[in-house]
């Protein structure tokens, strides 16, 4: 008995725990909330930290440069899945491995970006969850309107050099022009350049601004707050959290339920599935939310309308 029972612990012990590379771009305060649900999806499917599945968290904190680097030694560790925040995570990870099952949380257009073959069958070893990111800048525009009619030339504020801001710049660019407002591209190197980027959108009579959703902004988001409040310039966001933040305002998908979601997605690959036949899901809840004590501390007034439309309103 004595035998049977060592003998048991011994295998119990050389169990081998899954283990989940987490590949995040942006700082441990931007991203907790999010990792927060993964972890809370996972334990609704049976998953707990430490017991059953084993997490492994990268941090590249804002720094582009540091994801790849991250993502080679998450493949370096053989982690079973890599569970990516943003697209360019994704890249880096796609990059680093063509055998390790790769799972986005918050792709922009993953088709369009080369990462899948198409959102039903995609084909290698990615899936996971869309934002929506293209679509949804025009409505983001539409909302800027409604909520400030005068105006006719808005900032499409994002990181300088990116390939994927240029193009989708261009595609926002579009659609602001069937709003009858004018597009103005508002490029940052990095977060200190940020002071200089609301200048020239000022000087270019931008009267509002669309913050496109991408690691730059995420993590440059108290910057970007600040200035936009410092120099009474409307910023419009692709999530709520940004809005909870101090915001003025932010419409898309709710980032957090993508990432809950996105534990199925593990579940479904520990459990034998490939991700080359898990189709991407699009995102399924979408909330306008406005932050009245950032209007208050601009000295905007939002109107009725657009309140009455607003899923949250932070007061």
């Amino acid at each position: 008995m004595l035998f049977a029972l060592c003998h048991r612990a011994e295998a119990e012990q050389s169990v081998k725990l899954p283990r989940i590379g987490l590949l995040i771009s942006a700082r441990p305060s931007i991203a907790s909330p999010r990792i927060q649900a993964l972890q809370r999806g996972l334990r609704d499917l049976g998953y707990v930290e430490g017991k059953n599945i084993i997490l492994e968290y990268r941090y590249a904190e804002g720094n582009v440069e540091s994801v790849s680097d991250l993502a080679a030694d998450l493949v370096r560790r053989k982690v079973d899945i890599i569970v990516t925040d943003t697209s360019n995570a994704t890249q880096a990870a796609k990059d680093a491995t063509k055998l390790i099952p790769i799972v986005f949380t918050t792709a922009n257009d993953p088709v369009g970006d080369g990462q899948v073959d198409s959102l039903a069958r995609p084909g290698g070893n990615l899936t996971g969850l869309s934002i929506l990111a293209l679509d949804l800048n025009g409505k983001r525009l539409e909302i800027l309107k409604e909520a400030f009619p005068s105006i006719s030339r808005v900032g499409f504020l994002t990181g300088i050099g990116s390939a994927t801001g240029e193009q989708r710049f261009r595609k926002a660019e579009t659609q602001a022009k069937g709003l009858g407002l004018q597009l103005q591209y508002i490029g940052a190197k990095s977060g200190d350049d940020l002071e200089n980027a609301f200048h020239t959108a000022k000087r270019a009579g931008v009267q509002a601004l669309l913050a496109h959703p991408s690691t730059f902004v995420a993590t440059n988001r108290a910057r970007i707050i600040d200035l936009s409040i410092k120099n009474r310039l409307p910023v419009i966001y692709g999530s709520g959290d940004h809005a909870e933040a101090g915001a003025l305002m932010s419409y898309g998908p709710d980032i957090v339920d993508n990432y809950r979601r996105a534990g199925t997605y593990v579940d479904k690959i520990l459990k034998g599935a490939k991700p080359a036949d898990l189709p991407v899901e699009q995102p399924i809840k979408f909330e306008l939310v406005i932050n009245l004590i950032t209007a208050k501390q601009m000295g905007v007034i939002v109107p009725a309308n657009v309140l009455a439309r607003a899923d949250r309103v932070i007061k």
